[in-house]
């Protein structure tokens, strides 16, 4: 062991989400992996002289970094992630070129590990309009296993498919994407053609904003559907028997349930939205070009209730799945919707989780452990040996109240320790911004003319 390369963070309380216990240790961190847990004071004295770099925890608490499985993150605001206590991020839908750099940095670097789709692959006339690089259009099964073929080259780690696609279409997809063991994605928000049901037994794994469940249970209504078809859906009082006959169906099929709570929640609860404020809020978000993404979209408070109606459901499927046994994951969707602050926007996620039923360690291990085993992950979301050393200190007892995952002390990534003012210090500049979405553009647009010549 090198110990000139090592930190002890002693005198803990451990959040064990593996047990889901609590219980006092410190942590031997080497070369950004934790070589060591030490329950109680086990051997400590010996080990405390010997270590170079020794932080003394008392009357703090440690957790694992937290994973966020549904964000649409970009290079300007992936900081905020980590300074939020946001290590690894799971972005459902984007183009995997223009995340390059965010997906090979450095595993102490201050911007969140990666997992991403590729951009999103739909039905014309497209849920954002025409073909770009973070959406497509498809209405032919070979073209649409080509594409998945592409972005598969292109690196991407999951593939994600919207509503508008035809049962046809999306079975050509997920069968394409099984060929080279890639997992696909589903947002049935919009679908008219598709609900959870079908897409669980076609074989899509992961379902986002528990969508498509308000379709299988009453099969007229769909997003464009007359006011009398909404209307005999019980938005008030979730309607549990049919609930669970869904999630039973999905359960028969281990889909993974990202319910993205706050999505739903905001715009229920306009215009009296949820907005953290904090210091990382009043030091970045000021001039951000997002308040002004906020603000424009929160003119559309009709359109936005329409969606927001599903809030109550939303949260009784979270909760139904999970006691049924079923996986669920925490997410957000940041920076969609209203108000969804990158980073912060999952500590209101948790809020939610705990809202809508689950008890806080539950809450707390959809973000972490049961969020890295969903990812195949067996090194994050835990702190125990072998793990990477990507860990929360906090100043108050999560597991008392969720919200005090917000009082964040330091935080370690792969063993680095960070204030939140030193990651927010690294926030690249608008210049920079605008010119590598450029440099992007054109190298897009060379790979896809070099993808249509081989093909």
């Amino acid at each position: 062991m090198s110990l000139e390369q090592s930190i002890l963070l002693k005198n803990a309380n451990l959040v064990d989400v593996e047990a889901s216990t609590i219980y006092p240790a410190s942590v031997l961190i080497e070369d950004g992996i934790i070589s060591e847990v030490i329950k109680g004071s086990d051997h400590l004295e010996s080990l405390d002289s010997s270590i170079p770099k020794t932080i003394d925890l008392t009357g703090k608490w440690i957790i694992p970094g937290l994973i966020d499985m549904h964000v649409h993150i970009k290079e300007k605001f992936a900081p905020h992630f980590v300074a939020s206590g946001i290590t690894t991020v799971r972005n459902t839908g984007g183009n995997v070129l223009e995340l390059k750099k965010l997906m090979k940095a450095g595993n102490t670097d201050p911007t969140p590990r990666v997992f991403s789709a590729d951009r999103i692959i739909d039905g014309p006339p497209g849920l954002f309009g025409e073909t770009s690089p973070w959406s497509i259009n498809i209405d032919d099964p070979d073209m649409a296993r080509r594409e998945v073929r592409r972005q598969i080259e292109a690196g991407a780690d999951l593939i994600k498919v919207y509503g508008m696609l035809s049962e046809k279409i999306m079975t050509a997809v997920v069968q394409e994407a099984s060929k080279f063991g890639i997992e696909v994605s589903c947002d049935l928000i919009h679908a008219k053609k598709v609900n959870a049901v079908n897409a669980a037994r076609m074989g899509i794994k992961w379902n986002e904003h528990a969508s498509g469940f308000i379709q299988a249970m009453y099969p007229q209504w769909n997003m464009s559907a007359p006011q009398h078809i909404w209307q005999e859906v019980d938005w008030k009082k979730p309607n549990l028997s049919l609930i669970k006959d869904v999630c039973l169906e999905l359960l028969k099929h281990d889909v993974i349930i990202c319910p993205t709570m706050i999505l739903f929640d905001q715009m229920d609860r306009l215009p009296d939205y949820w907005k953290v404020d904090n210091e990382i809020t009043k030091k970045t978000f000021q001039d951000h070009p997002l308040i002004g993404q906020w603000e424009a979209i929160s003119q559309n408070i009709d359109a936005l209730k329409m969606l927001g109606k599903q809030s109550l459901i939303n949260k009784a499927i979270a909760k139904t799945y999970f006691e049924l046994g079923g996986t669920v994951v925490a997410g957000t969707d940041t920076p969609a919707g209203v108000w969804t602050f990158p980073g912060m926007a999952l500590h209101r996620e948790l809020e939610l989780f705990v809202k809508a039923g689950f008890p806080e360690m539950d809450a707390l291990r959809a973000a972490t452990i049961i969020a890295a085993e969903s990812l195949h992950e067996d090194t994050r979301g835990v702190i125990q040996k072998g793990a990477i050393a990507d860990i929360l200190v906090l100043n108050s007892d999560p597991i008392e109240d969720i919200k005090n995952t917000k009082n964040i002390d330091w935080i370690i990534k792969g063993g680095k320790v960070y204030s939140q003012e030193k990651i927010l210090r690294s926030i690249p500049s608008e210049e920079y911004i605008n010119r590598t979405l450029e440099e992007f553009l054109g190298e897009f647009e060379e790979t896809m003319i070099d993808f249509i010549v081989k093909t």
